[in-house]
């Protein structure tokens, strides 16, 4: 017998999992998204904090109280990560809610619901910034570093000299740089705005560089 109308929406609801409704969404998602790394966060985040709880579990049961028991564990310890896995359940929800799966309020949202539960992320945790280098002392700084070995010295010295992000210097491939030319192309896939980026590099730059390549393959 086929099932239609309302039993067959029914149905649906019972058949699918929230773990099956994060893994089409992600798929559905990806290609808006600005590279391979942020897709396998989405499902690094949900399997490792959420699919424990209710992974299993028809999407259309997910309620406050799951939702709850799989960031409370991590709310007041890993502030940022929780923060993320709320957002990207309440996607999921979203999604889900959208194509039919499941009824009524998104439990994973924040206002109306878990921020009457937990406390806001800004006063978890505050941030603490570190006061700038004053100018007068860079050079001091700088000869200092010089003097060190070891591969973070050199990655710190090329960051600095290159004015670029810490992760897009740790990042950097030997492929992405013209040593001939001075330039270091970083791709879009790299970047924060997703648009590639070109550094000319000065002789500092190219000399660390040059001393680094040196002790590749060692």
């Amino acid at each position: 017998m086929t099932l239609s109308g309302p039993l067959s929406g029914l149905r649906s609801q019972k058949a699918i999992t929230f773990k099956q409704c994060a893994e089409q969404y992600i798929d559905a998602q990806s290609d808006g998204w600005r590279n391979s790394k942020h897709v396998k966060q989405w499902g690094t985040t949900l399997e490792t904090y959420a699919y424990p709880h209710f992974g299993d579990l028809p999407v259309a049961q997910v309620d406050v109280t799951l939702v709850h028991k799989a960031l409370e564990p991590i709310w007041r310890t890993k502030t940022e990560t929780a923060s993320r896995v709320r957002g990207r359940i309440e996607a999921v929800l979203d999604w889900a809610k959208a194509r039919g799966y499941r009824a009524g309020e998104n439990p994973a949202q924040w206002k109306g619901h878990l921020e009457n539960i937990f406390p806001a992320r800004t006063k978890v945790r505050k941030v603490k910034h570190h006061s700038a280098l004053p100018y007068g002392e860079v050079g001091e700084f700088m000869s200092a570093l010089k003097a060190l070995d070891g591969t973070g010295a050199r990655a710190l010295q090329f960051t600095i000299l290159t004015a670029a992000r810490t992760g897009e210097a740790i990042g950097a491939r030997w492929e992405e740089i013209d040593l001939e030319n001075a330039v270091w192309t970083v791709p879009a896939d790299r970047m924060k705005m997703g648009r590639e980026h070109r550094v000319p590099l000065s002789r500092a730059a190219l000399s660390v560089l040059r001393k680094t390549e040196g002790k590749r393959g060692r």
